[in-house]
């Protein structure tokens, strides 16, 4: 573990506990100024932005504790179960927008502003780890 990795592995919480947070608030926003549906679709969203970057999160480890594992070798190979992980969130997600947009009584509007609270999310942790660390 390099000395970066531990603040590395706090915005990647950050982010995390951030989509959500961003997503709840979102949520009762919509409720609010719109009607229940809206606030169904933004925390639809964010959770789906959430489990999206979990799981981005996830394949890219899977990768790099292949890559560590097999550092001496000359070919390296990668099991099939990592690539499924890192480009099988694609095909998943992409399945669950197209039934929430073709069949669901959601907004999709509000189904994609809830997927912008990861930007939202990853923005503050950014701001956040830019003020705690300046640069000399």
């Amino acid at each position: 573990m390099t000395s970066a990795e531990p603040g590395y592995r706090a915005a990647e919480r950050q982010i995390e506990l951030g989509t959500l947070l961003v997503g709840a608030v979102g949520a009762i926003v919509a409720v609010l100024v719109w009607s229940w549906p809206a606030a169904g679709g933004v925390l639809v969203g964010a959770v789906l932005a959430w489990l999206n970057f979990r799981w981005l999160k996830q394949g890219v480890a899977a990768l790099e504790r292949v890559s560590v594992a097999q550092a001496d070798a000359e070919t390296v190979r990668i099991p099939k179960r990592t690539y499924v992980k890192f480009f099988g969130r694609y095909v998943l997600l992409l399945g669950i927008l197209y039934v929430i947009f073709s069949r669901s009584l959601l907004p999709v509007a509000a189904v994609f502003v809830g997927l912008m609270a990861l930007v939202a999310a990853a923005l503050s942790a950014m701001v956040v780890t830019l003020f705690r660390h300046p640069e000399p």
